[in-house]
């Protein structure tokens, strides 16, 4: 039985939705809301890695530790040749991931879909690869299918993009046919909304908050989707590989 992801509020408007995102480590339900509203989800995988290196989303995630939020995630090697997503490569030490496994285990082993979620995640966090977007993205389009998201997904490395900041946001648009932008919440703070009209794309902000899922005294937003998997009371998990 495929699970849907209930958390999103219904699409407004007419016209084919662009989403677009840094590949993440094990994102929140936000990522997810977003990939669930769009008709094509393009992997930012071909723009420069945070100076602020695995402090960043992209090599960590919160997921909850003793009812408290708690950062997790993958040690990053720094000084890739290029210095974009896509050549990042995570440490070669696989110690970490049999800590993020054990960390899984100690903090979720009484939530009710524990062993469907592990047996889901097993292949995820040991998949065989030292580069962090590939890692990543893996685990992404595992979960959505999982989960029952149909969007088609594609890497910005694929495009051949122009542009920085807005611009390059506009131009990806364009390339993946859409005609409307769908952006998060913080995109305030970098993004020039007045460059999507004359460029003749509909901006549309998510505007998502989680509703509280699992024990609600015990609700912590904004952790990763593991965390979602983990606690949902639904009447199956089971996974999607068409």
């Amino acid at each position: 039985m495929r699970h849907t992801l209930e958390i999103s509020k219904p699409r407004t408007g007419e016209g084919r939705v662009c989403a677009i995102h840094q590949p993440n480590f094990f994102p929140w339900l936000g990522y997810f809301d977003k990939m669930q509203r769009a008709d094509v989800f393009v992997y930012l995988d071909a723009v420069s890695y945070p100076r602020s290196g695995s402090r960043g989303w992209s090599g960590r995630v919160k997921i909850a530790m003793q009812n408290e939020a708690r950062w997790i995630g993958c040690p990053i090697q720094h000084g890739s040749r290029s210095g974009l997503i896509h050549d990042v490569v995570i440490a070669d030490d696989w110690s970490w991931r049999g800590k993020f496994w054990r960390a899984l285990d100690v903090n979720y082993r009484k939530a009710p879909n524990f062993a469907q979620t592990m047996a889901m995640l097993e292949p995820l966090i040991f998949y065989e690869t030292n580069n962090l977007a590939d890692f990543n993205i893996n685990a992404i389009e595992r979960i959505r299918k999982f989960i029952g998201i149909g969007v088609e997904t594609l890497r910005q490395s694929e495009l051949r993009t122009t542009g920085a900041s807005t611009e390059l946001l506009i131009d990806i648009t364009r390339l993946v046919e859409c005609d409307t932008y769908l952006c998060g919440g913080g995109a305030a703070e970098y993004q020039e909304d007045a460059l999507f009209e004359p460029a003749g794309i509909r901006l549309a902000y998510q505007d998502f908050s989680p509703k509280p899922y699992g024990d609600s005294d015990k609700f912590i937003p904004g952790l990763s989707v593991i965390d979602y998997l983990m606690k949902t009371d639904v009447e199956a998990l089971a996974p999607n590989e068409e």
